[in-house]
Parts: structure tokens; sequence; C-alpha cells
């Protein structure tokens, strides 16, 4: 949906050109459409109506800050003396983990934090079913918060959704570290495999259910410790980048518009960066006008234009939109050959696809 109303484009808009896509590439098998960042109710139902199958639910308007400094309404709404029964005292075996439990406090403190987020995506997973009773795949994103997803909270969504009966597809927990858009990812590997393998614990405990990894494009240096701590039981967003490839082909067909493209998104960053995890400096790179048209694709290679160019995709295409597309159909084949070689890359560094 924050993709859609920056394009200004629908969920039918784009479902309908990837099947036309799907059917310009004579595949004839199924695929999945993924309903992402979905933030109401009736925007997931809108989804379901259209073909969709995967649901991702985005509670970050219902999480509560990290500590919250309150508990929400004074901890109105929350039962207390039923969570304080069900969790107290009671030791939640986990193979790989041992025995956890919660103190008082955490409890409090978690139940703060993720409560009304529980009771949102309850309320979608309800209409998904009503509008969908032969079954859909739904996921949770708590990703988009601003300290990692402990054990001990990852633990406490698992049972309180089982108790809800909502069956999840995937969980997307926000990992240590950064996983900003378009870049590598940026933190320690260790800490990162050793958080990684305590929520598959879980996950394969309480469902099992896949981990998904948002902002997924161009991790590389995640990839294979995901694939094999995962075992198979992953879910790795990575369209976006996608995009950048599109403007890597422009770069070379039409350094013109290339420059004016580049302009406009430096210019475009301070407000269009909101709402995504970047941290680019548009003065980090020279400008394109100083550079000779065979030097502007080397622009793709520098993360801070990455980060630029990516999250100014709305305002790129409401203003340049026909020319880039022009553009790409009239070297149609060459950027088929360069979304072939980036995904391959994506598959082999996942294990997906061999070398050959």
């Amino acid at each position: 949906m924050r993709e859609n109303a920056r394009t200004g484009r629908t969920f039918a808009d784009v479902l309908t050109d990837a099947i036309f896509g799907a059917f310009q590439a004579g595949w004839t098998q199924g695929f999945g459409a993924d309903a992402d960042h979905l933030k109401s109710v009736e925007e997931a139902r809108r989804a379901a109506r259209l073909g969709y199958t995967l649901f991702t639910c985005d509670p970050s308007d219902f999480l509560e800050p990290f500590p919250p400094p309150k508990l929400p309404s004074g901890g109105q709404g929350i039962p207390w003396a039923e969570l304080e029964k069900f969790y107290l005292g009671r030791n939640f075996s986990v193979p790989g983990l041992g025995k956890l439990r919660f103190q008082r406090e955490e409890l409090r403190r978690i139940a703060g934090k993720y409560w009304r987020a529980l009771e949102f995506a309850e309320e979608m997973h309800r209409a998904l079913r009503e509008e969908l009773p032969h079954g859909f795949d739904f996921e949770l994103s708590v990703d988009e918060t601003p300290t990692p997803t402990t054990t001990q909270e990852h633990l406490f969504l698992a049972l309180e959704l089982r108790r809800r009966g909502v069956e999840l597809a995937s969980l997307a927990p926000r990992f240590p570290g950064a996983l900003e858009k378009a870049v590598d990812y940026r933190g320690n590997l260790e800490e990162f495999r050793q958080a990684l393998r305590a929520h598959v614990a879980i996950a394969q405990a309480f469902g099992p259910y896949r981990l998904s990894l948002h902002s997924g494009s161009d991790k590389w240096s995640l990839y294979p410790i995901f694939a094999a701590e995962t075992g198979g039981l992953w879910h790795v967003k990575t369209a976006g980048t996608s995009y950048l490839v599109a403007l890597e082909v422009l770069a070379r067909a039409s350094p013109t518009l290339f420059r004016e493209i580049m302009v406009l998104a430096r210019a475009r960053f301070p407000e269009d960066r909101q709402g995504y995890h970047v941290h680019a400096d548009p003065e980090a790179f020279p400008p394109p006008q100083s550079l000779k048209d065979h030097e502007l694709p080397q622009l793709l290679t520098i993360p801070e234009a990455r980060q630029i160019l990516h999250v100014t995709y709305g305002s790129v295409l409401q203003r340049y939109g026909e020319d880039l597309k022009r553009v790409l159909s009239q070297h149609e084949e060459e950027y088929h050959q360069a979304l072939a070689e980036h995904f391959g890359k994506h598959l082999r560094a996942l294990g997906v696809k061999g070398d050959g």
C-alpha cells in the first residue's frame, strides 16, 4: 500500500500487470501475490477479493514505543489477571533454547508494547477468513521498531497468536543490525546468526512458520546465513531493487534522461525518505552533471546513490514514468537480461539456484 500510494497505482493495477507479464514470458504455472504493508482491515479485504494469496499485516501504527513511557491507556483492556495466570510461574520449553520463563515486569512491558498490534492482527485474520474460507497465507510484520525483537517478545507473539487462532505463514521480526534499503547488511554477522537461531527455534516450536526478511534486497552477506539457519523455512522480500536495475539500463541507453532523474531524486530525497530506513547523504557522491556519459552507470554502485534513487521512485515515476518505460521498451531484451542476472544472483546466494 505504501508503494501504491506513491506511484498512484492500485492492487488491481499491479496484479494485472504481473499476470500479463507472466503470460508474455510464457509462464503458465501458478504463482502467488503478496498484499504488503496492510495497515487496515479494509485494505486486506480488497486485496482478498482481487485474488491475492499472501497478506502481510503491518501493525506498526499500533505498536507502543519501546520501552513504552506508560502502558496503553494505563493498561486498560489488557486482561492482566488472565495473562499472569497463563504466563507467570510456567516453563515454556523450546527445543534448542531450553525452558523460557516470564517475569512479571517483563510480561507487562511486552504485553503493553504488542497488545493493540495483536488485536489488529486478529481482526485482520478474522476478516480474511470470511473472504477466503478455503485458505490463505498470513504474515505478521513487527520489523519496523527501533530495537530488535527479543526472544521473549517472539515467544509472547507466538503464544498469543496461537491463543487467538491466528495461523501464521511467516513472521518478520526486527533483526539486530541495520537492514537498510538497497544496500547490504550493516551489522555483526555473528550477532545476527545467534538472534536468527533463537527466532528459528520459536518458529519451529510454535508453528512451524517461515521467518521473513524485509528490506531483503541486496543483503548479500545475510543470504547464506539466512537460508542455512532457517532450514528452508524463509521468506525474503526483494523486489525493490529491480527498479535500480531499470535505472542502470537507462543510464546506458539515455544519459540525458538519467541525469534529469538523478537531479530530481536528490531534490526529493529529504521528503521521500520518510517511512524508509536509509542513511544516505546526497553530498557523498558527485553530481551527475560532472560525470561523462559512460561514467553514469557507476553511480548505481555507490550505496548513497542507490538509496537516494531507491526511495524516490514515486516522485520519479510520477514525472518521468512514461519516458522511462518508453526507453525500457526500446531496450527490452537488455532489461530482461539485467533482471535475470540480478535475481539470479539473489537466488544463488540463497541456495535456490545453482551456478549454471
